[in-house]
């Protein structure tokens, strides 16, 4: 049976840098999401900015890795997701599992993170804040990446999604 793998965690808290990694040390059938490719999808989108288009692409990257799930393949979606938004977009979806797992490093690690990152760099991170705070999953979801490499996140998420930490339904 395929499942469902959000990473989830404020903007700079490393969610690509894992999830490519969780990608290397998943079998097939496997599937990766990178949320930030929806924004494409708007070709003429709302005015309002992120904030008001995020509520359209959200629930529709959310419905199309539980499609591909669905169809017996793990897929591994990365966005920044709060708790709240996976826990009403994963009641409307049947056939998979969901895991949630939120990285979440300290506020200064994001903000430096998200500074020199290579591509869509923040350099002033403040605007973000509020955002941070919206990541407030249970602790067994919450993997505090502030200095583990990619690679042994990724490890503790595949270990975690065997054993059920990150069961969120």
């Amino acid at each position: 049976m395929g499942a469902l793998v959000v990473i989830s965690g404020p903007i700079g808290s490393g969610k690509t840098t894992v999830a490519r990694a969780l990608v290397e040390a998943s079998p097939p059938p496997l599937a990766y999401i990178e949320g930030d490719d929806f924004w494409r999808f708007l070709a003429k989108p709302r005015a309002g900015g992120p904030p008001r288009n995020i509520r359209a692409i959200m629930p529709a990257m959310f419905r199309a890795a539980a499609a591909i799930a669905a169809d017996d393949y793990e897929a591994i979606l990365d966005f920044s997701m709060p708790p709240a938004f996976v826990r009403a977009a994963s009641a409307r979806v049947t056939g998979a599992p969901v895991h949630y797992v939120e990285l979440r490093p300290a506020l200064d690690v994001c903000a430096a993170r998200a500074a020199t990152r290579a591509e869509g760099v923040i350099a002033g991170y403040a605007p973000y804040a509020d955002f941070y705070d919206a990541f407030d999953a249970e602790e067994r979801f919450v993997i505090r990446n502030d200095t583990m490499d990619p690679a042994a996140v990724a490890a503790g998420i595949r270990a975690g999604i065997a054993d059920g930490r990150f069961l969120f339904r």
